[in-house]
């Protein structure tokens, strides 16, 4: 077998911006597009996650600076240490579990494709890691392999599930016809969201909130632009990190860090659309073979192609709730932190917290307000479930030869290791081993029919566009 290994480690090895090119080429040529047209659409979208991945770059870079320097400014210290998801996916993969999940996700979607449980083709390869992750650890803490192959098996199934659930909303909000997301980060906060969004429509006048980029714009003009607005919250982190911190140096030392702050900030608010514009140009023909593909040979059945939720981050509300989540972020660590609930620092994921809302906006159709109320609740019991999982987050990476950074004891990250569906997984496989794996399935199974049996309410919650009423007659 260990041909099949060496191919599978290659695979990996490859990175989400080679290999989505790669599945994206060959699912067009199965689709029947012509081999130029699917060629020139596997190469945009994949520059397209370059360019994707270099403005999150320089999100990571600036605000993983200006959250050290608010930290440091408190005293606090906090001795789980956030590695990061690009850490998180190394320990994923690198470990025994990482080693198949390659090949059983894929197994899991056709065996879901098959018999109808799903429309999503998942081509997001490279997020399977999110799936081993949670398969790692149930490795590290019941050393049942086949146990924590099972998990990861369901955790890639709820994903689809997720992904078909919230496509609807997500299409209509985003304007990205037959994309779904199976991100087992980004939708695993939708089943929170939905209950938290309807609770806000109860509390009168806070329900009366409209905050979303559009009404902003309208009531502020050139300041509610998004660009001015990236600048604007920048400009009031850099202040929060930097504004009267001796130890930066100089007033015109801190405002020169403030002012980089803030532009750079801008910058992310305008360029990060512009990559995702590119990337839909490159989907635009696969999307049009997939839809005659299904009109064909399933008499016009619904298909939706899986894709990374970094195609969503660029919306204007979805960044400016992120941003503005950021010092919130900071302050419920060290908030919690006094209460014994949380010792995580949060610093190299700072910068996942887009991903972490950009599901939830269509859910609260891009308002502000309610994201923030929502990211800041689903933040704190994060930070519980990070601390709480962090041993054995470390086992994982223990197990996949992870290199420790230095005096660090424990480590976690926002992403995965915050993750509330991963934690339920983990729970019912360590409170029941295979028992309580059964019963997670059978709950799961239990949530499709639900859904199958009242789709469009579901997906209506779920951020969907409600359906047309009938024209009255006469």
């Amino acid at each position: 077998m260990d041909w099949l290994f060496a191919i599978i480690d290659w695979i990996k090895g490859l990175g989400a911006t080679v290999m989505l090119p790669i599945v994206i080429f060959v699912i067009g040529l199965i689709l029947g597009s012509k081999p130029g047209r699917a060629f020139r659409s596997a190469v945009t979208i994949g520059i397209a996650f370059v360019g994707i991945n270099l403005v999150i770059g320089l999100l990571w870079d600036n605000l993983g600076g200006a959250a050290q320097a608010m930290v440091a400014r408190t005293g606090v210290t906090l001795d789980v240490v956030d590695v990061g998801w690009p850490a998180a996916a190394a320990i994923a993969f690198g470990g025994t579990v990482g080693t198949w999940i390659i090949p059983l996700s894929i197994l899991v979607n056709i065996i879901m494709l098959v018999i109808r449980g799903t429309k999503t083709l998942n081509v997001d390869i490279w997020n399977f890691w999110h799936f081993a992750f949670t398969g790692s650890l149930v490795y590290a803490i019941s050393q049942d392999l086949a146990l924590a192959l099972a998990t990861a098996a369901l955790n890639a199934a709820i994903a689809l599930f997720l992904a078909d659930w919230t496509a609807p909303g997500v299409q209509d909000f985003y304007n990205v016809p037959t994309i779904s997301i199976p991100h087992g980060f980004s939708a695993a906060y939708v089943p929170i969201a939905i209950p938290l969004n309807k609770l806000i429509d109860a509390i009168p006048g806070l329900n009366k909130l409209d905050a979303d980029p559009d009404a902003i714009q309208r009531r502020f003009g050139v300041l509610g632009e998004p660009i001015v607005l990236g600048v604007v919250i920048g400009f009031f982190l850099g202040c929060l990190a930097w504004l009267g911190d001796t130890t930066v140096g100089s007033f015109g030392v801190q405002l020169q860090k403030i002012l980089a702050l803030a532009i750079n900030l801008g910058a992310v608010m305008l360029l990060m659309p512009r990559m995702v514009a590119i990337l839909m140009e490159g989907l635009i023909p696969i999307s049009e073979a997939a839809r005659e593909f299904m009109k064909t040979r399933f008499a016009g059945g619904e298909f939706y192609i899986g894709l990374d939720s970094a195609i969503l981050i660029g919306h204007p509300a979805a960044i400016a709730t992120a941003l503005l989540l950021v010092p919130v972020t900071i302050g419920l660590a060290i908030g919690l932190s006094a209460l014994g609930a949380n010792r995580i620092l949060p610093f190299a994921d700072l910068a996942v917290i887009p991903f972490m809302v950009a599901m939830i906006a269509p859910i609260t159709r891009g308002n502000i307000v309610r994201g923030v109320i929502i990211g800041t609740i689903v933040i704190a019991v994060g930070l519980i479930i990070g601390t709480s999982i962090a041993p054995l987050h470390t086992a994982a990476a223990i197990d996949a030869q992870f290199e420790m950074p230095e005096g660090a004891t424990q480590i976690c990250s926002i992403c995965d290791g915050t993750n509330p569906l991963t934690w339920l997984l983990l729970n019912f496989s360590k409170l029941g081993g295979w028992i309580g794996l059964a019963i997670a399935t059978l709950i799961f199974v239990a949530i499709v029919f639900l859904y199958k049996r009242n789709t469009t309410a579901w997906e209506v919650a779920a951020g969907g566009p409600k359906p047309e009423a009938p024209a009255a007659e006469g």
